[in-house]
């Protein structure tokens, strides 16, 4: 059996691309004489449609789609993601289905049985799992299709008690195919070639990983689809970041002809043992997704242009880079707003940076604006010492200006906050925390220097002096960050203890951390959860990030 799999970039809602997108994938198919192709996970509308569901609008357009492509499916057996209605009328009211389409007809439906509802996903608020399982027959082999479950760990959550593999496998299948739409973050890689090798193994069948590719808002799609033949052996591994056709011959051995080999990662037998924080884990990955989720939301969202604020700091310089190789440069421009109290390598190595890049850039000093704000506010400041109020009215004054530059020229501005300040709440509401798109708000900080070692891994594109100094708000004289924060190797290391590996205070202790430091950085990562729920979007890297995925409340006792 000839199968082709379709990896590819959907566009949430956009019925008439994705519709497009598919009908052309198979027309390629069948110039390559396929008998399948597979596409991913809710291809259809895309993956995640949230509270689109709830529209019958949307699943109207889900199955005109489905009515469009069953045109094409003559000659050629076509296996695609798509919101279902339940013809029961119990429960909820949709299943997570993916159609068996042959014959211009819908042979057969597959439902998602495992609803994952933890980090990003909220399945279960919208689908009804399946209660009933049975092999998909085509020219004689028995396909055992599931949707995303075969990388599931269950574990001993009773939610799962059922696996849709235990039961198809009794059915005596020739495969396994599973259509996907699994998120990146900078260590799944690893997880999915274990988890599917482990599957392959314990079933003693050949399997075919569909997966997407592409960014939807936060969520970032990173492809990698897999081909394992009967003995676990991986035979190909589809592209990263990129649209991909990946054809395959089965064979009666439940091995594949003509197999391409791609060994790019390791595949290790034994389960991943927990991850200790390294400052560079996967720099290359991290780097390749967040330009990936920089192109994706422009062009998904029909903008062309992007601003931001270029300090001379090492956060900005990074962005500046990333946005530079996902739109061009000359889509990019800098706004340089120097105050009394930048220092003038600040200004001087920002602009070495952008004429390096070849990016424009303007120069706006910000010190009048500023002493106007001062000269209006005096009869109320009075006489009081400088605090942080000075300091935040200048970080608004670059807000204010970097959003009139972007509402003139229809530009949208990309926030250059770290995670290690977002979590800390080291940053001002409406002023550096403005944005459009927050680049950098799921990467500490020393992973941005992780990145920018990376970016000047052939030549120096960010300038050294950069990537040395200090760090600094530089909003008074001689400002350090490790005035306000701990060092930063420390720092982010506790933080990804209590963000990433959901540590309390005790558990991080024991690993040896200092307690004052732990109990003060913990209590500002919970205190500053109001300024993160009104952050916006932020790419998401790693395998817990701000947003969607974590849900804390804003008031609340624990460990303030």
């Amino acid at each position: 059996m000839h199968i082709v799999l379709a990896q590819q970039n959907y566009h949430i809602g956009h019925f008439d691309l994705n519709t497009a997108k598919i009908i052309a994938a198979i027309q390629e198919a069948k110039k390559r004489k396929a008998d399948l192709i597979v596409f991913s996970e809710l291809a259809i509308c895309g993956y995640p449609p949230r509270d689109f569901l709830e529209f019958n609008d949307f699943i109207d357009r889900c199955y005109a789609c489905l009515e469009e492509i069953k045109k094409h499916t003559q000659d050629i057996a076509v296996l695609v993601g798509a919101p279902a209605r339940n013809p029961i009328r119990e429960g909820k009211d949709l299943h997570n289905a993916a159609f068996f389409l042959y014959e211009n007809e819908i042979k057969q439906e597959v439902h998602k049985t495992l609803l994952p509802t933890y980090d990003v996903f909220d399945e279960y608020r919208y689908f009804e799992p399946a209660y009933h399982w049975q092999c998909v027959p085509f020219k004689g082999k028995k396909l055992a299709v599931t949707i995303c479950e075969d990388i599931w760990n269950l574990g001993d959550n009773p939610l799962y008690r059922v696996c849709p593999m235990d039961q198809l496998k009794q059915q005596e299948p020739d495969i396994m195919i599973n259509l996907s739409a699994s998120p990146f973050d900078y260590t799944h890689a690893e997880d999915r070639l274990a988890i599917v090798k482990a599957n392959v193994k314990k079933y003693q069948l050949p399997m075919l990983y569909c997966n997407a590719v592409g960014s939807q808002t936060e969520i970032i799609f990173d492809g990698g689809s897999l081909v394992f033949d009967a003995q676990g052996n991986q035979v190909y591994e589809g592209k990263f970041f990129e649209e991909e056709l990946i054809s395959v011959h089965l064979t009666d051995h439940g091995s594949f002809e003509e197999a391409i080999q791609i060994p790019q990662h390791a595949i290790p037998d034994a389960e991943l043992n927990p991850l200790v924080y390294q400052a560079n884990l996967h720099t290359d990955r991290i780097y390749n997704a967040l330009v990936a989720g920089i192109r994706d939301y422009f062009q998904k969202m029909g903008f062309k242009k992007a601003i931001l604020g270029s300090s001379g700091g090492i956060d900005s310089a990074v962005t500046l880079v990333l946005a530079c190789e996902a739109l061009g440069a000359e889509n990019v421009r800098c706004l340089l707003m120097p105050s009394q109290y930048s220092t003038s390598h600040s200004v001087s190595d920002a602009e070495q940076l952008s004429k390096k890049l070849q990016n424009p850039y303007d120069i706006i000093p910000i010190k009048s604006i500023y002493e106007s704000f001062l000269h209006e506010l005096k009869p109320i400041y009075q006489d009081l010492p400088f605090s942080l109020a000075e300091e935040n009215i200048q970080a608004r004054v670059r807000g204010n200006l970097l959003m009139a530059v972007a509402n003139k020229f229809g530009l949208i501005l990309l926030n250059t906050t770290n995670k290690s300040e977002c979590a800390t709440g080291y940053g001002t509401l409406y002023g550096d925390m403005a944005g459009g798109l927050a680049v950098l708000g799921d990467v500490y900080k020393m992973q941005v220097y992780a990145l920018a070692e990376y970016i000047n891994r052939f030549e120096e594109i960010i300038p050294e002096h950069i990537i040395k100094k200090a760090p600094s708000a530089e909003l008074r004289p001689n400002q350090k960050d490790s005035d306000s924060l701990p060092d930063y190797n420390i720092l982010d290391a506790i933080l990804y203890q209590y963000i990433e590996r959901r540590m309390g205070p005790r558990e991080i202790i024991a690993l040896g951390y200092d307690a004052s430091i732990v109990e003060r950085a913990l209590k500002l990562v919970n205190t500053n959860e109001y300024k993160r729920n009104q952050f916006c979007p932020i790419l998401r890297v790693s395998p817990k990030a701000f947003g969607v995925g974590r849900r804390v409340p804003i008031v609340a006792k624990y460990l303030s």
